[in-house]
């Protein structure tokens, strides 16, 4: 399993950020193999995480046209800086008071 986390300075998120990550989230699960994601942002800064099976899913995805114009539409309204981080995921835990 892999990791893919993508940390952000936000310039401006408006109605189309909402609709297109919404969107986005949709398609990463339903066709392109996203076993999980969480997305979070405080101030200026945001931090998405997403697991994904292999490196082939995560190319598939960065390369779909519709995550590519969304990544245009990040850098020219919605971000001031991003950085992305891709990595193995060595050893994975949990634990759960519901059992």
């Amino acid at each position: 399993m892999y990791v893919v986390v993508f940390r952000a300075r936000i310039r401006a998120f408006d109605h189309a950020y909402s609709t297109t990550a919404a969107r986005l989230r949709e398609l990463a699960f339903s066709d392109f193999g996203c076993l999980g994601f969480t997305a979070t942002s405080e101030g200026d800064q945001e931090i998405a995480v997403s697991y994904w099976p292999d490196v082939e899913h995560i190319v598939r995805w960065k390369k779909h046209l519709e995550h590519q114009a969304a990544q245009h539409q990040g850098r020219a309204a919605w971000y001031r800086e991003y950085q992305v981080d891709v990595a193995k995921v060595e050893r994975s835990y949990a634990w759960s008071l519901d059992g």
